[in-house]
């Protein structure tokens, strides 16, 4: 969540922070990741906030678990945490047509913060998106045949609650699997990324290797891209759609009035030389 008047960010000084909140699965234990993550970059400033759990799909329980000993040693733990839904409805009220709300998860927060307050919502400059899935998704090799569209795990968790952003009337930028999918950490970056030695990417390589223990190798950086598109617009170009999430989760295109602005096609190599400029630097 960042006000847009303001100037300041881990990684990103061009960015102001008013908070970070997690959702879904152990909230609780997300929030202590992040106070540690913040706390070992400078950055403690920054309020974290705790949403509303839910049920964990087992996919993503190992890599969740192993990470989270990395906030259970302690460090910069804080005593307390306000509610998300509160604490986003507070800032919201705070800087009226200024806030832009970015989602890089499943939204049980955002249909909380729809149910309590829609004309408080209504109030945000813009919501960031990071999924959704639009049309069939081509393989990054050889000729395989493009896979099919489908429910997209950030939508399907939560399908109310994405239904209702898609139709709360916000203004929507939405960066789905299209966009994002290609996004690969590889091998090279990586080693760039671990030598450098600074707070951030210490943290980063850290939080990578308790990651991969669970069986991961090559991150994909969708949630990245929210970031980056806000910055740098042109590295995902948006067209207006009206699109509707329908009762299975998947984010279907219809004729109707635009309410989002979709990202259908990046580039892959601008989007690194951007990313990787920014996180070195630091």
């Amino acid at each position: 969540m960042m006000h847009s008047r303001s100037r300041s960010l881990c990684a990103v000084p061009e960015l102001d922070i008013l908070g970070i909140s997690t959702d879904y699965g152990d909230t609780e234990g997300r929030a202590t990741i992040l106070d540690r993550m913040l706390g070992e970059v400078g950055r403690q400033n920054i309020p974290v906030a705790v949403g509303i759990g839910a049920a964990v799909d087992p996919s993503v329980t190992g890599f969740f678990m192993n990470q989270r000993r990395y906030g259970a040693a302690g460090h910069f733990g804080r005593p307390s945490h306000p509610r998300a839904v509160e604490f986003i409805l507070e800032q919201i009220q705070r800087y009226p047509g200024e806030i832009t709300l970015v989602t890089i998860g499943p939204l049980p927060n955002i249909g909380a913060l729809i149910d309590k307050s829609p004309g408080t919502f209504r109030k945000l400059k813009r919501v960031v998106v990071m999924g959704g899935s639009i049309g069939p998704l081509k393989a990054d090799y050889g000729n395989a045949p493009p896979i099919e569209s489908t429910p997209e795990w950030n939508m399907k968790l939560d399908i109310g609650a994405s239904q209702k952003l898609f139709m709360s009337g916000v203004p929507l930028y939405v960066m789905p699997l299209d966009s994002t999918l290609h996004l690969n950490l590889d091998e090279v970056k990586r080693s760039a990324i671990f030598s450098q030695g600074t707070p951030l990417t210490d943290a980063l390589t850290l939080l990578y290797h308790q990651w991969s223990a669970a069986g991961g190798v090559t991150p994909v950086l969708f949630d990245a891209m929210t970031i980056a598109y806000i910055l740098r617009p042109q590295l995902c170009p948006v067209q207006p759609m009206h699109i509707r999430v329908d009762d299975a989760g998947f984010t279907r295109v219809e004729p109707g009035t635009p309410n989002a602005q979709v990202c259908l096609h990046s580039d892959a190599d601008q989007f690194f030389r951007f990313y990787m400029s920014h996180l070195l630097a630091q």
